[in-house]
């Protein structure tokens, strides 16, 4: 059995466990006698992303292409930022997961980035929504260089035709 086949049956197993949990009566803070409380995958993926943004060395977040759909979104009239890009997050009844896209700050340590996003995002939505984070991936697509901020501001300078 390959290392992903294994990964999806322990994800659907322990899915499973969580399930009949659920059937068996054990009550958390978003499940009680008195009703159910669900959270929208997009209110856990804004908070995952403030959270993110939060933490020093994050330059921002999303690919390479997400970013520029974003920069557009952002210029347009009402428009405003998505605090949620470069975030993917699985949403059960107890537990989340969470998916990041970044880019690093160059000069960074990024296992140490990565640690500190962590504790970032694992704190906030625990705090915020009692659900369980039980992994944050974090996939750093970019290092960014002062020096490529400011190539990019020159050439917006200079005039394209004379």
């Amino acid at each position: 059995m390959s290392d992903a086949q294994s990964d999806i049956q322990s994800r659907s197993s322990s899915t499973s466990a969580t399930s009949a949990g659920s059937a068996g009566g054990v009550l958390s803070p978003l499940v009680t006698d008195q009703g159910r409380t669900t959270i929208a995958d997009t209110v856990v993926a804004k908070i995952a992303g403030i959270a993110a943004r939060e933490v020093s060395g994050v330059h921002a977040l999303g690919g390479g292409a997400a970013r520029a759909v974003g920069a557009i979104r952002e210029r347009i009239p009402g428009g405003r930022t998505n605090q949620s890009l470069g975030v993917s997050v699985e949403v059960g009844e107890r537990q989340a997961a969470v998916d990041l896209q970044l880019v690093a700050e160059y000069g960074v340590s990024i296992a140490d980035l990565a640690q500190g996003i962590r504790r970032n995002v694992i704190s906030s939505i625990e705090r915020m929504t009692s659900l369980e984070v039980t992994e944050v991936n974090i996939d750093v697509q970019d290092v960014f260089l002062e020096s490529d901020d400011q190539d990019q501001q020159d050439q917006q300078a200079e005039p394209r035709v004379q």
